[in-house]
């Protein structure tokens, strides 16, 4: 059996540049992943594919064909001929609808174990085609480091080593369709947004140079999310309001929320207040990479 995180992506900024004259909308966004994530096991069998989902919250996820991870691997048996398929095992932790790109982790981890039992390259350009496919968030999942994310997920950038970012992630709760927030920018095919530019990146930024080009950037999706879902509201004024906070946002199309610490006490420290005032929330601590 071969087992593989299927850690949460966080959008650390998200700028939407306009809408492309193919319907996608361009984005470019520093992306980070956290230790907090679901568990993926690929057992190699010559039956039938099939997929098992337990954990906190699998009953969101949708164990049916439509499942992010058997639709990754019909599409790479498709392509390869005599791929070996099996029973994959999916232990749910990640809220879905999150903004976190729980389907999309899941997937892109799927696509790696594929690989491993078939001694495929995980740079196969098969791979990269069919998790392009798959959704706009898969190919950078696909190798779960920090980059920046561009286009409509196509475009990725080189590996950032990021320094310590003590995180505390909280969703609250209210799945937040991504459709209708797009929608909500109002942009047609071949529309252009304005905003400013997204600040440069150095491949191995201290914490004082992150946080200072985070803070010139911004989510665009944030305040139609917060349309959508208003608790979204209350959460970041949680985060923002948490002794230490250095940064709070949006992630994705919400409802995840983050905010970013100097030390990880601080960080643990705001999750217990935010837990026992919200314990129906989904509340987690990390440190992202």
């Amino acid at each position: 059996m071969l087992t593989t995180r299927a850690p949460a992506k966080i959008n650390l900024t998200l700028h939407v540049l306009g809408r492309r004259e193919d319907g996608y909308h361009a984005l470019e966004s520093l992306v980070a992943f956290s230790g907090a994530g679901d568990t993926l096991s690929f057992t190699p069998d010559d039956g039938a594919l099939s997929l098992d989902i337990s954990g906190p919250t699998s009953s969101a996820a949708g164990a049916g064909a439509d499942n992010l991870v058997l639709r990754a691997a019909r599409r790479l048996a498709e392509e390869i001929k005599g791929l070996r398929l099996g029973r994959f095992r999916l232990e749910k932790r990640l809220p879905v609808a999150a903004g976190i790109g729980g389907g999309s982790s899941d997937a892109a981890a799927a696509l790696r174990l594929l690989a491993k039992a078939n001694h495929l390259a995980p740079d196969d350009s098969r791979i990269r085609e069919i998790a392009r496919a798959i959704g706009s968030d898969v190919p950078v999942c696909l190798d779960p480091r920090a980059r920046m994310m561009r286009g409509a997920g196509e475009t990725l950038g080189e590996p950032i080593r990021l320094p310590l970012l003590p995180a505390v992630l909280i969703n609250p709760g209210a799945p937040v369709a991504t459709g209708p927030v797009f929608a909500a920018l109002g942009l047609r095919p071949g529309a252009l947004r304005e905003g400013a530019a997204h600040a440069d990146i150095a491949a191995r930024p201290s914490a004082d140079e992150l946080l200072a080009a985070l803070a010139k950037g911004r989510n665009d999706l944030e305040d139609a999310a917060c349309l959508q879902a208003p608790v979204i509201v209350d959460a970041l004024a949680m985060l923002r309001g948490a002794r230490g906070c250095r940064l709070a946002r949006m992630s994705g199309s919400g409802a995840t929320c983050f905010a970013l610490f100097s030390a990880r006490r601080e960080a643990v420290r705001a999750a217990s207040v935010i837990r026992a005032q919200h314990p129906g929330w989904w509340v987690k601590t990390a440190v992202l990479r």
